[in-house]
């Protein structure tokens, strides 16, 4: 009698735990976005003679060098996009966009990152700071930071530095909108790091 009473409440445990999972709310589904462009891909206009440029990933902080989508809602406290990330962490997205961008400018024989096993004329070695969105007056604007050195290939002695910032507003607070103002952020700071890159 007393076994039998065990199996019972042991069962109405079992089937309350049950049906108390079945009631907790599905995983939201997690959205994974490319860096976007505005700019239309550059036809390659390779000089036959002109300096290799080798683009090493930009250096970071831990949260930064992450696929999240980093967003600093009100003073300094920066948080993510929840159920959204990047396609790869933010600081290789970075890199692969302004070497895309170098290589159809025709300013260099080559652009490459340092994973090509190639030689290279020119170093850009960089600190990422920034790479997010922050509210300011109740609306989002993505804010690129980003400290770069330009070094001699062989003797890596710097040759210029320079630091860029970039503020793009975004259209809305939709985590789509606020992802096309990287992609515009991203496409300035390339314009702006290529004609730093042309000067004498």
């Amino acid at each position: 009698m007393i076994r039998s009473s065990l199996r019972s409440g042991a069962l109405a445990v079992l089937l309350g735990l049950l049906s108390a999972c079945s009631i907790l709310p599905e995983a939201e589904p997690l959205r994974a976005y490319l860096l976007p462009t505005s700019v239309s891909p550059l036809a390659r206009k390779a000089p036959e003679q002109g300096p290799t440029l080798r683009i090493l990933t930009p250096q970071s902080s831990r949260l930064l060098a992450t696929p999240r989508i980093a967003v600093i809602p009100e003073g300094s406290q920066i948080s993510s996009y929840r159920g959204a990330r990047w396609s790869d962490a933010a600081p290789i997205l970075l890199r692969d966009r302004l070497i895309e961008r170098a290589q159809g400018s025709g300013q260099f024989a080559s652009a490459i990152s340092e994973d090509a096993p190639l030689q290279a004329d020119r170093d850009l070695v960089s600190q990422l700071l920034a790479f997010q969105a922050e509210y300011v007056e109740g609306r989002p604007v993505v804010v690129i930071r980003l400290d770069a050195q330009l070094a001699d290939g062989q003797s890596q002695r710097v040759l210029a530095s320079r630091r860029f910032e970039i503020r793009q507003p975004s259209q809305g607070r939709e985590v789509d909108q606020v992802v096309n103002a990287f992609g515009q952020a991203t496409d300035e700071l390339g314009r702006q790091l290529l004609e730093w890159l042309a000067q004498p």
